[in-house]
């Protein structure tokens, strides 16, 4: 009962979601309201505030980390945390590119992300959330401090890495294979080595 319910709240949530984003590409970030998206996806603001708790939150809210974080805690365990990492990120720009309405859902999001000055500050919360999952899925258990600061080291700099490279594939409007973009830009920051 609780994976039928779990189901439906999570397509409402991404239904909402998929509205607003129209929305704000065709009216503006600025220029469209909760209660647009709301009668847009057909349901009251106070359900759009249950899954979105702040406007922000319609474009940032996903679960990237968790399909990363899966992907990290799945790989060697011997590997260094940056190769781990890395691996991750690429694997799972894969796996959310390899559909092509999910690859324009990412894209238009992205684009919002990059063009809203509002959407950007919040950005930095997403960022530190999705460090957080990464060193989780690396199985950090906090038990040794310098661990713990050299995987949080290691997860913000493939992080920022990343950034720049899905800052580029927007500004290039998605034509590149985003996976392909993420390894250059881990290749520059760490060497190749460190990254395949």
């Amino acid at each position: 009962m609780s994976t039928l319910r779990e189901q439906r709240r999570a397509e409402t949530q991404r239904a909402i979601q998929a509205h607003a984003i129209r929305l704000f590409t065709a009216r503006g970030y600025d220029a469209t309201t909760v209660a647009d998206v709301a009668e847009a996806a057909g349901v009251s603001p106070m359900t759009v505030y249950r899954h979105f708790p702040t406007k922000e939150d319609l474009v940032l809210v996903d679960e990237y980390g968790a399909l990363i974080a899966g992907r990290i805690a799945a790989s060697p365990a011997g590997q260094p945390a940056v190769r781990r990492i890395a691996g991750a990120l690429v694997e799972s720009a894969g796996v959310l590119t390899g559909d092509g309405k999910e690859k324009q859902f990412l894209l238009a999001r992205l684009r919002l992300m990059v063009s809203t000055p509002a959407l950007r500050a919040k950005h930095l919360d997403n960022f530190y959330a999705l460090q957080q999952a990464i060193v989780a899925g690396l199985g950090d258990d906090g038990s040794d401090p310098d661990a713990t600061f050299r995987n949080h080291a290691a997860a913000s700099a493939c992080l920022a890495a990343m950034h720049t490279a899905l800052v580029r594939w927007t500004e290039d409007d998605g034509r590149a294979n985003l996976p392909d973009v993420i390894s250059k830009a881990l290749a520059a920051a760490f060497g190749t080595d460190s990254v395949h």
